[in-house]
Order: C-alpha cells, then structure tokens, then sequence
C-alpha cells in the first residue's frame, strides 16, 4: 500500500501541532490521496479572505514610493496560496479583493484633483483583471494534473502560473482604450538586482521570471523541502545565477552636453495662471544656463503653454534663448493641425523654428480624451466635461536629429509603452530624452513611480535617460541606471551633464516584444488547454499526490 505523503510544516510548531494546523492544511476532499492535491484548497477561507485581502497593500509597498521589492514575491505567494486548489469563481472573488485593494493603494494619486470617481473607477476595473486572472491560475493549477503526470504536473503547474500572470498583466496594459500598464511586477524592480534582467529578457520577461521565483519557492515548501534542504541547492543556484547577471552592454560612442530645465510653474490641469506664465517660468529657470554651453535644452511636457507655431510670443522668446544658447530647444506644447488636438515635443532652431516634431502616440484616456464620449458624459457629466478637448493619438516618428545627435522622445505615460522606446532605439536613437508634465500629481508616489520606469527603460535599451518634468523629480541616469544630475522636485532649477551617447541593440530591446507575445499567448493556451483537456481526473492515485523530488 502506497503511503501518502504529508509534508512537515515545521520549523515553528505552532503551524505542525498548534490552532492554526486547521486554516493552513484543510482535509483532504473525499478520496483524494493528498492534502497537496490540485482539487483541495492549500489553506482555509479565513486565512483565504486575509491573504487576499493583504495582498494589495504588501504589493503596493514594492512600488515607490516606499520601494521595498522583495515584497513583490510576498504579494504572489499570497495570492496564490489564496487560491489554489479553488474553483475559478472563488479564486476570481479573492483575486478582486486583492486586485482591487493592491490599485487603491498604488494609484491612488489619480484622486488627488478629480476626487475619488475616476480613482475607484480604475481601481475597480484594473481589479476585475486581475481578479480574473487569479481566476484562471486556479483553473490551471487545478487542472494540469489531472492532465499530465505528478512528475510533470509539479514542474509545468509554476511555469503555467507565471505565463497566466504575465498574461493578465498583458491585458491590462492593453485593454480597454490602450490600457493600463501601472503595476507590472518589475516595474518594482528599478533599484533592484532583478532588474538587470531587462537588458535580456525585456520587461515582460522580467516580469515572467519574478511571478515564477515565488511560485517555484511555493510549491518548494509545500513539498517539504524543509526537511530536505539538499533540494534547495538547485533553485538556490539559480536564483544566485539570476542575481549576478550583468547588464548587456552597448557601444558608447561620445558624449552631448544636455541640460533640462524645470521651471516649477503652474502646470496644473488646475492652477491658477494666465497665458505664458508657463513659459516664463521655464525662461526664467533657464537664464543660469547662458554661461553653460549646452549642446541642447530639454524642457518638459507642456514646458510652454502658448503655442511657438501660432503665437509670436512664444516664438520670439524660444528664438532669442537659442540664440543666447547657441543650442536647440526640445520643449513639449499643444499643436492643432487639421482640427485636431495634439501632445507635441517640438526641436526649435533659432531663427529657423521648429526643425521637427513628435506627437504623443499614447494620450491618456478620460485624462487627455474621452473615448466614447457619447456613452460616458451622462453617466458623469462634470467630471467628463472638465475634458474640454481630445487629444488626437500622433503618427510621426520618436527620432530627433539633434545636430548629429540621436534622440528617442517619450512625452509621460509614453514611458510605460514597451514597443516605442525600443522603435526609437531600433531607429538609431543614442539617447532617451523623456518629456513628462506631473504637476496634476502634486507631491505624490506618481513622481517617483514614473522616474523608475524610467529608469527601467535606461537598463532595458542600454541608453543614457534624461527624466524632465515641470516639477519633478527631474533626473539624468546613465545607461547603467546610475543617477548623472538631478533637480530638486518641486523647485525651480537646471540640471546639466556630459550625457554617454550609445549604440548597438541589447538583447531586451532585439527580442523583447517576440517574448512578450509568446509569453502572453502562451498563457491564453494553458488557460483553454486546461479548460478543455483537464475537466476529467486522472485515475491513477499518485496522480494527486505532489511528487518526490529525489
């Protein structure tokens, strides 16, 4: 007679022989072999119901502002200790506490000037996806068993986890109206030794290796390796591997003087000002640069507020500073061409103007338009009629000639899109110059959040970044994500540096995005392989047990 195999929970008998033996190991149902089987819960819904709803917070707590990464692996054993072993409904339920809870806590700074409408809005929805996709990961770690052998079933269950997970993130950022890409695993990971990884693997491969780490280390526990630390020594190696991957280097082939200035005016959706005084304040903020000798200047998004094409004003004064300079200016304003609206980062050449320009590809929705405005004014007439006009998504290349100078623009929420940084790259881009207006944010995490995506995008293309904002934080990073100059948020200043130019293509950038979409289309295939191929056990006793490692 086969003996079942019940792992030790040990190391703290109080989980072996104490109150809390009946929420971490349920009874088996009946007739199944183990209490690990993929048709039993792994802890009871009480602890179920805190785990879920904890995993929001811990994972929130990964991001900056208070940036403690590791807790990134807490928040995924969380969850999915949460819901495995449960039917899709249930794990869908937990996934939205913890969803819904993780985006209330990370984004909660899209309350600040709108209320709390659009904040619980986006919460909720972003919830409902990620709620789903607890849903799935209980479906696949349910069913892979019934379909393949233990053996198999305990290696493949983890990697179907991961694929699910990344995914849902997938979705997220893609779906509805362009999506919403806050709050991938790795965007955690700016300050951390993961986040190497990117210069390899792209940041959703990054991310497939830091929701499989914690998985991995799950089922590992769970099977009693800790009683058994020798099967620990594979796994331990391998994380140890990943730890000491280096960046993948690129080229550098010279230097360019930049400077970037941060006027600190009011850039607000709300601020009180007249006309111009948002280009006055970069004017003025850039008056200490005349002694200086720029090779060119970077002003923000929105870094003037009148138009230079239309307005003479606007154009006289950019003129003169260029002259005064002898460099070209990169600044971020509002164009109109044809009847639309649209985010543009304009090089303007004294006395020749603007040379070229870049419209934002990625405009917010219900931030800079409205999509289906028809469909959602009645449903919050105020709060959509602040929207005044809709920003028209821009076709034009990212790619700056700056006086021999390669430059990829992103202007804000451009940052988190994983295809046009590595398109300006792919086009020869040297550097990164990113334009972003957080004045709607005050001083909250967003700031911070935004400069580590940033960051990210230095170490995933293997270009120097320059991070410009009305009011900060306004970095420089070289291509190893090592900070060159900064202004202090929330003031007025300059920043400038011999900024590294570089060329050659890091593996990130060459074959990212094909890992990105086998990656997300992997995990849409285990789900339906799993929906159609797992909906009978299999019939052999071992095939519920978790499997001997030796």
């Amino acid at each position: 007679m086969t003996q079942r195999f019940i792992p030790d929970f040990s190391g703290a008998s109080v989980l072996a022989d104490g109150r809390w033996r009946r929420f971490l190991r349920p009874a088996p149902l009946p007739g199944e072999a183990s209490r690990l089987s993929a048709e039993t819960p792994w802890v009871r819904w009480p602890l179920a119901l805190l785990l879920a709803l904890g995993t929001g917070p811990v994972l929130a707590s990964a991001f900056p502002a208070l940036g403690w990464w590791p807790l990134t692996f807490v928040g995924v054993i969380m969850i999915v200790l949460a819901v495995i072993g449960r039917g899709f409904w249930a794990a869908t339920g937990l996934g939205i506490l913890a969803g819904v809870g993780f985006y209330l806590t990370l984004v909660s700074w899209t309350a600040l000037y709108l209320g709390p409408v659009p904040w619980l809005a986006l919460s909720v929805l972003e919830g409902i996806i990620f709620g789903l996709g607890a849903g799935f990961i209980a479906v696949v770690a349910r069913r892979i068993p019934r379909v393949f052998s233990p053996r198999i079933a305990w290696v493949l269950t983890p990697l179907a986890i991961a694929t699910v997970w990344i995914t849902r993130e997938e979705v997220a950022g893609n779906w509805p109206y362009g999506g919403f890409a806050w709050g991938r695993l790795i965007l955690a990971h700016a300050e951390s030794p993961f986040g190497t990884l990117v210069s390899w693997v792209g940041f959703t491969g990054t991310s497939f290796v830091l929701a499989l780490l914690p998985v991995v280390f799950l089922y590992l526990w769970r099977s009693g390796i800790a009683h058994r630390p020798a099967r620990a020594l594979l796994p331990a190696l391998i994380v140890a591997a990943l730890l000491a991957v280096p960046l993948a280097q690129t080229e550098q082939i010279g230097t360019s003087r930049i400077a970037a200035v941060q006027g600190n005016g009011p850039a607000g959706y709300f601020d009180k000002r007249e006309p111009g005084d948002v280009l006055q304040s970069q004017l003025k903020a850039s008056l200490p640069l005349l002694d200086k000798r720029p090779d060119m200047v970077v002003w923000p998004e929105n870094g003037s507020d009148l138009n230079p094409m239309l307005d003479p004003r606007a154009s006289q004064a950019l003129n003169s500073l260029g002259q005064l300079l002898d460099a070209p200016i990169i600044t971020g304003t509002i164009t109109q061409r044809d009847g639309n609206y649209y985010n543009t980062s304009l090089m303007w050449e004294a006395g020749q103007g603007p040379l070229d320009g870049y419209d934002k590809v990625r405009p917010i929705p219900f931030g800079e338009y409205v999509p289906d405005r028809s469909f959602w004014e009645p449903l919050a007439p105020d709060l959509i009629g602040l929207i005044g006009r809709d920003y028209t998504p821009g076709t034009r290349d990212n790619v700056f000639d700056v006086r021999g100078t390669i430059a990829a623009i992103s202007i804000c929420f451009d940052i988190v899109d994983d295809n046009l940084l590595r398109e300006g790259v792919e086009r020869g881009a040297q550097v990164i110059l990113a334009q972003t207006n957080n004045a709607d944010f005050g001083k909250t995490a967003e700031n911070e959040q935004q400069l580590a995506i940033a960051r990210l995008r230095a170490l995933e293309t293997g270009r120097a970044l320059v991070n410009i904002s009305t009011v900060g934080t306004s970095q420089t990073v070289d291509a190893n994500g090592h900070t060159l100059a900064e202004i202090a948020p929330y003031k007025p200043g300059y920043m400038i540096a011999d900024v590294p130019l570089y060329r050659g293509i890091t593996p990130g950038v060459s074959w990212g995005q094909t890992l990105q979409i086998i990656l997300g289309w992997s995990g849409a295939m285990m789900i339906a392989g799993a929906l159609i191929f797992g909906t009978r056990r299999r019939t052999r006793p071992s095939a519920t047990r978790v499997p001997p490692l030796d």
